[in-house]
């Protein structure tokens, strides 16, 4: 059994017709300015044949080529009422002078409030006073030479229909501009939301980018000094060598897990999303495994800590990247011997103050100046409107320093 189909609203069926139209005037605008000026030519070449004309006229012995004449030149100017309606009205008045003086009071003058309702449609509203002064003039004149009518009949009807073209004309001229307002609102929203899309993006990779460096960045190292360590061991100790192995297992399977972890959230699929989002991040009670992970690799660390923590997850994330990449940076290029030093201060009120040093050579001079390390804990510390120094430990001191303060937590 098929289902029956609703019946299409009638303002639904107008508007889809009203815009098939207009799609075709803007397509073919000069077939429709002939379809409608050859209406008017033709409604006034009627009125001419069938000599209606005379019925009304102050004159019905007037020339017939005189009345063909006035009738065309009070038509066929319309063809530029779009474009050119000044133009077009200033070329019909001679005609409605001549038909005014002449007494033939041809119905084809009222088209002139058609260019009156597209000069208040498409021109500058100033436009209208002496349009309607041009108008008028013709119905001025009848009555003064035919004496037809008194003035407040005359003038005042005439005046009464050139305000009513004109207030249609600026009725839908406001209608007109409140809906390109409304559109072009709609387009600068769908771009300043695309630009919002575009940037959340950026700011996704950038962090994604800065994750995927502390994770695969930190575990690497530690797996690199722990193969150099093995291979060293091996000959001599095969078991601080099977250790070393070991260690490099444990280290691998962790990088995994945390990247499978960062990847998840990447997933289209919605509950691995949510089960991503769910899986808590380091924070600062996993400092000890990545300190004793990073003395398997060979470098010794230690720690000093003062007060007692109470930080957010998100900052305490922020100080756990910060010391993971610190350390990388001192496993890569410190070079052999070096020590690290970790300081860790807490003060109350939620502000944190940290140092890391080292006791190595710091970068070498060839060190890409664009990697994603400092960079990357700058972008951390920024978010919680902390400040972070990275440089070269003052003489007569060696090694580098990584200096980071957060101050208190702005209370919800």
């Amino acid at each position: 059994m098929t289902e029956e189909r609703p019946a299409e609203p009638l303002t639904e069926y107008v508007q889809r017709i009203n815009g098939r139209v207009r799609a075709f005037d803007r397509r073919h605008p000069l077939v429709w300015d002939l379809l409608l000026t050859g209406f008017w030519v033709m409604a006034a070449l009627i009125d001419f044949m069938s000599e209606g004309w005379r019925n009304i006229a102050l004159n019905p012995d007037a020339p017939a080529s005189l009345v063909l004449t006035l009738s065309l030149g009070l038509s066929v100017p319309l063809l530029r009422r779009r474009t050119h309606p000044r133009a077009a009205l200033l070329v019909i008045a001679p005609f409605a002078v001549v038909n005014a003086w002449a007494g033939t009071s041809l119905q084809a003058t009222q088209m002139q409030l058609l260019l009156v309702y597209h000069l208040a449609l498409r021109r500058p509203l100033r436009n209208l006073w002496w349009a309607t002064a041009l108008v008028t003039a013709p119905v001025c004149l009848s009555v003064l030479r035919h004496g037809e009518g008194t003035w407040s009949q005359q003038v005042g009807s005439q005046v009464t229909a050139i305000a009513a073209a004109a207030l249609i004309g600026v009725t839908i001229r406001t209608r007109r501009d409140y809906t390109e307002a409304l559109e072009d609102r709609a387009r600068r929203l769908e771009t300043e939301r695309d630009q919002q899309a575009r940037l959340a993006a950026a700011a996704e990779r950038a962090r994604i980018a800065r994750e995927m460096h502390d994770i695969i960045g930190h575990h690497l190292s530690v797996i690199t000094g722990l193969a150099d360590g093995g291979r060293y061991a091996a000959a001599k100790s095969p078991d601080r060598a099977a250790q070393a192995l070991d260690a490099i297992g444990t280290t691998s399977r962790e990088a995994l897990g945390e990247l499978r972890h960062l990847l998840d959230v990447l997933r289209e699929d919605d509950t691995a999303a949510r089960t991503a989002e769910l899986t808590p991040q380091p924070s600062l009670t996993d400092l000890d495994r990545l300190i004793t992970g990073v003395r398997k690799a060979g470098l010794p660390v230690r720690t000093t800590v003062r007060g007692r923590p109470a930080l957010a997850p998100g900052r305490q994330l922020a100080l756990y990247r910060v010391i993971q990449e610190s350390l990388t940076n001192t496993l890569k290029h410190a070079g052999p011997d070096a020590t690290s030093h970790i300081d860790l201060s807490y003060e109350e009120g939620g502000a944190v103050t940290l140092t890391v040093t080292d006791t190595g050579r710091g970068a070498p001079p060839d060190a890409p100046a664009d990697g994603r390390g400092l960079p990357g804990m700058r972008e951390r510390t920024a978010l919680y409107g902390g400040t972070l120094e990275a440089g070269p430990r003052p003489a007569p001191d060696h090694g580098w320093r990584v200096r980071l303060y957060l101050p208190e937590e702005n209370p919800q």
